[in-house]
């Protein structure tokens, strides 16, 4: 296990040992940080003793509906992460958003009017443009750059590496194809956007998905392939640890007097790390009104991240239920979650402190 640590100005620096890290907290050298990625680290007080590094490698398995990270050292394993991705949340909420906007445009219309006379809006820009990333995907792809770019503020990481789905084109049709010839992976839509992206933290090595198998067979690594949907560390994680570590070991030909062959290169030892499973908060976003009217005709008001209490859905609070996040409230309550989103309970709210604003991450 290796503690992070940062400067004065919060340049990171090498991790250093937990015992290390107690000494610098009992003597004041040192104070404690948590990073919104769930990761524990130090940050120095005074000028550090040397800014030597060494090459820190951060592994991204992307995925549909999950993704792993792993960062990776040349000796240790850093930090691993399972990311709960928000593909399906965000496309319910596109198809509801489209069926809510058709009906206010049906109810706007009068149709006893002739047609060149009624309300319709011309359009004020050509939103038919090529090369857009599916929100869906956007989202998916944002939230593995906020962690990245939260592992990049603690740790001096050298090179990003990111698992590349390749394609091909079917020649009957001109579509694009996956190589499996199952049809086209949606996990590739935006790759190219996400790759400028990453390039903004450390540069960027794509990696294909053979290497990734190859490297983890070599490693010794075992990936759960039966069900993927498992919050734990050989489901995706292990994908990501074994990208990272596909800088320091490489399966390369070579040629001696008279022999030709192959064989693996380099040295990297995996060892045990802190694992963290992240989501976003998955409370809903402010809309103009529920779908369906109530008696009356009326609609109120639906979403949104404020309560009447002073406190802000996703924050992190303490209450006689147990710890949890603000997932609601009422007029004289605050309804508190645990970070399955499961309800505590709804609770007074004289009787919830707040402990932690929020970051839109759930970590565990």
């Amino acid at each position: 296990m290796r503690v992070p640590v940062v400067d004065q100005n919060h340049q990171p620096l090498m991790p250093t040992t937990p015992t290390r890290v107690r000494k610098w907290i009992a003597s004041g050298k040192a104070l404690k940080r948590w990073s919104d990625c769930g990761q524990f680290y130090v940050q120095l007080r005074g000028e550090p003793s040397g800014r030597a590094i060494q090459d820190i490698v951060i592994g991204i398995d992307p995925g549909k509906k999950f993704s792993g990270i792993g960062v990776q050292s040349g000796k240790f394993t850093l930090y691993t992460a399972h990311l709960i991705l928000p593909f399906q949340t965000v496309r319910d909420r596109m198809d509801a958003r489209r069926l809510m906007r058709r009906g206010r445009r049906g109810r706007r219309i009068n149709r006893k009017v002739d047609f060149s006379k009624r309300a319709h809006r011309q359009k004020r820009f050509d939103n038919r443009r090529q090369g857009k990333v599916a929100p869906s995907i956007r989202a998916n792809r944002q939230l593995e750059l906020r962690i990245v770019s939260e592992l990049s503020r603690i740790y001096p990481v050298s090179e990003i590496r990111y698992e590349y789905v390749k394609a091909d084109v079917d020649l009957t049709s001109g579509r694009r194809k996956a190589k499996s010839g199952k049809g086209f992976s949606p996990v590739m839509v935006g790759q190219k956007w996400m790759l400028s992206q990453l390039e903004q933290f450390a540069p960027v090595v794509p990696v294909e998905g053979y290497q990734t198998a190859s490297t983890r067979k070599y490693l010794g690594l075992v990936k759960n392939q039966v069900d993927k949907s498992q919050s734990e560390f050989n489901t995706h994680a292990v994908d990501g640890v074994a990208i990272a570590a596909s800088f320091f070991v490489e399966y390369r030909q070579y040629q001696k007097a008279k022999v030709d062959g192959a064989d693996w290169f380099g040295n990297v030892v995996i060892t045990p790390a802190v694992f963290r499973v992240i989501r976003r908060p998955p409370f809903s976003r402010r809309q103009l009104h529920l779908m369906l009217p109530a008696k009356g005709g009326t609609r109120r008001k639906y979403g949104g991240s404020v309560t009447r209490h002073g406190l802000r859905k996703g924050d992190l609070v303490t209450s006689p239920k147990g710890i949890g996040y603000v997932s609601g409230d009422t007029e004289k309550q605050v309804s508190v979650s645990d970070v399955n989103w499961k309800r505590l309970g709804q609770i007074a709210s004289s009787k919830v402190q707040l402990i932690r604003r929020s970051n839109g991450l759930i970590v565990t």
